[in-house]
C-alpha cells in the first residue's frame, strides 16, 4: 500500500515498530513522550496517542502511570512475528506476482542483497 494513503497514526506506529524492530527502543526502555514524538514527527498529540494506544491494546507497551511508557518485554519478538505474517499475507502476494512476471527467481533476488 501507498504510505501517503496510510493514516497518520498508522504511519506513526510503522515507525515506531521499525525503532523496535531495529533496537533503537530495546525492551523495557522508554518510548518518547505523547508530546515529545509528536513535537518531533510534527504530528498532533492526538494522532500520536492513538498510536501509542494500539501499542497498549497489542501489550507491545507496559505503561506506568505519572512515569512514561515502555517497550515490554517481548515485545520485539512478537512485533517481528506480527509483522512477517502481515508482509506474508498482504505484500508478498504482489511481489511474487511482479517477480513471476519479470522472470525472476529468488535465487536472483539473493544475488542482490
Amino acid at each position: 500500500m501507498n504510505n501517503a494513503s496510510r493514516p497518520v497514526y498508522l504511519r506513526l506506529r510503522d515507525e515506531i515498530c521499525a525503532a523496535i524492530l531495529d533496537g533503537r527502543y530495546g525492551e523495557g526502555e522508554m518510548l518518547p513522550s505523547v508530546r515529545a514524538y509528536a513535537a518531533q514527527q510534527g504530528a498532533n498529540p492526538l494522532t500520536v496517542a492513538k498510536a501509542y494506544q494500539q501499542f497498549q491494546d497489542e501489550g507491545l507497551v507496559i505503561v506506568q502511570r505519572g512515569v512514561g511508557m515502555f517497550v515490554a518485554p517481548g515485545a520485539a519478538a512478537l512485533l517481528r512475528s506480527k509483522e512477517r505474517e502481515s508482509f506474508l499475507r498482504e505484500e508478498w502476494p504482489a511481489v511474487a506476482a511482479r517477480m513471476r512476471l519479470l522472470g525472476l527467481t529468488l535465487a536472483d533476488v539473493a544475488e542482490t542483497a
